[in-house]
């Protein structure tokens, strides 16, 4: 156990006791930080098919109203510690085998303007997570999006796809950190995979060996 770890363990009971733990969504009582109530749990809904229109995406859940409140919280809400209980659902849906070296954890990128406004990237931070599981090795500024894209809520598949294009490329200090590896693509939420296919083209056309997508919630076909 490590100092942080021990550090962890020895204040959680007052931690506790100051602060109670409560489930993130309904707000009752729960036996620690982090964790839902049974009932939320009980709610989420697993995929009971990885295949979204013909591309394999692991997602550890379905977007309904409780993991939705998640992502909200996580997003926007400035919740950034709902990462280790994403990440672990994640993480738990993922297999150690690395083909080829180890694989590299990419986060789908914030541009710097948002990044600036929001203070982090969700994704980033799930990404940070799953490397602490050990499904890679983190590679959080392996693509950057050129130009700032308009919010997508909303918008068709077809619209999503042309305001996207062009707008995320693999960044030029980390070609050679993509170039023949495994990657593993790392997001919050999958909708019209829109997002997720313009990373996949960037990475693709640097080189990436594969590329397998991620998420915590993906909207139901």
């Amino acid at each position: 156990m490590t100092f942080v770890s021990e550090f962890r363990a020895g204040i959680s009971p007052i931690l506790n006791l100051v602060y109670p733990p409560r489930c993130p969504v309904c707000g009752v009582p729960v036996a620690e930080h982090g964790g839902l109530c049974l009932d939320c749990w009980s709610q989420l809904e697993a995929p009971s098919d990885p295949m979204v229109e013909g591309d394999a995406v692991i997602a550890a859940c379905l977007y309904n109203d409780i993991s939705r409140d998640l992502i909200l919280q996580f997003k926007h809400g400035g919740k950034i510690g709902h990462a280790q209980l994403m990440a672990h659902m994640m993480a738990a849906c993922l297999d150690d085998e690395m083909s080829g070296g180890r694989r590299a954890i990419v986060p789908v990128p914030l541009h710097r303007m948002r990044l600036w406004h929001r203070g982090y990237n969700q994704a980033a931070l799930l990404a940070c997570e799953l490397a602490k599981y050990g499904k890679g090795d983190p590679l959080i500024d392996g693509l950057i999006r050129i130009k700032r894209t308009p919010s997508l809520g909303g918008l068709s598949k077809e619209e999503r796809q042309r305001a996207l294009s062009g707008t995320i490329s693999v960044a030029k200090p980390r070609a050679a950190a993509v170039a023949g590896r495994d990657i593993l693509l790392v997001d919050d939420v999958y909708t019209s995979g829109a997002t997720a296919g313009a990373c996949v083209k960037a990475l693709s056309d640097a080189g990436a060996k594969s590329v397998q997508v991620v998420c915590f919630a993906r909207v139901a076909n």
